[in-house]
């Protein structure tokens, strides 16, 4: 899973993706497109680890682009955007803080004015590719063999351009399985789940309503978005133990928003965790919602699922009630499970399977 962190420069893109990745980015690199792996921020996987002081810790990971400065004459977005055709979900950020002594593009903040922009880009970008697709067709039509499915493809892109021509994201378009397939290699970006990142100064996450009242712009064919304060972050990722949760508390913050952004990032690729534990190790397994406990096993290796013969199951909540296997097993919560049994977040499993 990919995803790109795009934006405007000095809207503090670069200190997310370092806080993130734990990668360090020199302030020149802002032309370059640079790779780096998260952490996925569980705190159920963290509190397994207690529970377990295993020798080995892996937690889920994601993979995060930092591309290029977004351009705000779009001279240079053409080529920027190409790139956002190869990640999953579209991690957009805006500045909402204030500071003098850092400059905007535009001489102002304005976070609605920055967003629209980059989605009247993304818009843009999915026209030009559309009319020419549609030339393409038109202009080889007497050629082809296949006519019937080229008048099929024409018909979905006019009614694609009308949708965008109408200021609305494709996301939303509705597609049959076989106009799924016509559409598969299209480097559509208004496709794409689309979180939008508010990077906000301290006043505004002690007075949320002030970020409230900013969404409302923002509607947008269900838009996700959470509010991030990147200076608030790397300070937090300087604290530990007591220090770091009395800062939180000052500022009534439960869980710091790297937590949530990389959470809220797995949820709009429609994934969810399961976890291994012991003494070894305690990993998280990274599968699509909605996967079979044969389909579970084959993340963790191929003979699990071709042997698969049952899946010894605990839930997150017991376990962390009950504090082991054996209360959990004596409470009559331990559970054994077939192949048609389909894994929830959070799940704790041992695979049963011979080949």
């Amino acid at each position: 899973m990919k995803l790109g962190l795009i934006g405007f420069p000095q809207v503090g893109k670069r200190t997310l993706f370092m806080l993130l990745t734990g990668q360090n980015v020199n302030g020149d690199q802002g032309r370059e497109e640079i790779i780096g792996l998260a952490k996925v921020r569980d705190a159920r996987f963290a509190r397994l680890v207690r529970l377990y002081a295993p020798r080995k810790e892996t937690p889920a990971h994601m993979e995060f682009v930092l591309l290029p400065n977004l351009d705000n004459l779009g001279s240079r977005n053409t080529s920027i955007l190409q790139t956002l055709a190869h990640v999953d979900v579209i991690c957009h950020m805006v500045r909402v803080f204030q500071d003098e002594t850092i400059f905007h593009v535009h001489g102002s903040i304005n976070p609605a004015r920055d967003f629209l922009f980059f989605i009247g880009e993304l818009q843009l970008n999915d026209l030009i590719f559309i009319e020419k697709r549609l030339e393409r067709i038109k202009k080889e039509y007497l050629k082809l063999k296949e006519k019937k499915k080229a008048d099929a493809e024409t018909d979905l892109l006019l009614r694609m351009r009308d949708m965008l021509e109408g200021n609305r994201f494709l996301r939303s378009f509705p597609l049959t399985e076989e106009e799924k397939k016509l559409i598969a290699g299209y480097p559509l970006l208004t496709r794409k789940p689309l979180i939008l990142v508010l990077n906000v100064g301290e006043e505004d996450l002690t007075h949320p309503e002030r970020v409230s009242a900013l969404t409302n712009d923002f509607e947008k064919d269900d838009l996700r978005w959470i509010a991030v304060s990147a200076k608030i972050e790397q300070e937090i990722s300087l604290l530990e133990g007591e220090e770091r949760a009395e800062f939180l508390r000052e500022l009534e913050i439960d869980q710091p928003a790297l937590d949530q952004l990389t959470l809220l990032c797995f949820q709009t690729l429609g994934l969810i965790s399961f976890f291994t534990v012991g003494s070894d190790e305690v990993r998280a397994w990274t599968i699509p919602q909605g996967s079979l406990a044969p389909h579970a096993g084959g993340a963790i290796h191929s003979d699990i699922q071709r042997g698969f013969i049952r899946a010894e199951i605990m839930k997150y909540d017991d376990l962390s009630e009950l504090g082991s296997e054996q209360k959990i097993k004596e409470a009559g919560r331990f559970m054994q499970k077939g192949k048609d049994y389909r894994v929830e977040d959070g799940d704790i499993i041992n695979f049963l399977f011979n080949v």
